[in-house]
């Protein structure tokens, strides 16, 4: 993954998410955790300004394993990544951790993120379920370093 990145999460202290975005790129836009001020943040975002959008967000069921969203449903409504994410997740899997690829989008803010995210940029954007604080190490903080590699541009 080469490009322009932007990377999101979402605020809070202890948010897994939001402290991953930050760590990859100091040019990170931390999400709003409410339906309304998410749609406001991602829409403020220039389109022009990335190439594509990697977002973060917690699922406390996992443990040492991202899930890639590969779609998002809004209403009725769905958008797929475009990205290749059979290649992500090997890089991720290459890096020490798991990684699994899900079709079935949630129904909580991190769909909604995404929803908005893959509309603003034509489907070039990814979304990555991480595990909350309590169940990640620095070993897994260093894998999604190598996996992922920072902005560039």
């Amino acid at each position: 993954m080469t490009g322009r990145i932007l990377f999101t999460g979402f605020r809070g202290t202890r948010n897994a998410s939001g402290l991953l975005a930050e760590q990859l790129s100091g040019d990170c836009c931390l999400l709003t955790n409410s339906f309304a001020g998410l749609e406001r943040d991602i829409e403020a975002i220039s389109r022009e300004a990335f190439d594509y959008a990697v977002m973060f967000g917690v699922d406390r069921e996992l443990a040492g394993t991202v899930r890639l969203e590969r779609v998002a449903d809004k209403d009725g409504v769905r958008y797929a990544s475009s990205l290749d994410l059979e290649t992500i997740a090997a890089s991720i899997r290459a890096a020490g951790l798991g990684a699994v690829i899900s079709v079935n989008p949630t129904s909580w803010l991190c769909n909604d993120a995404y929803w908005h995210m893959l509309r603003k940029f034509d489907g070039r954007a990814v979304f990555l379920h991480i595990p909350t604080i309590r169940n990640m190490d620095e070993a897994f903080f260093r894998g999604i370093r190598q996996a992922i590699p920072p902005a560039s541009g």
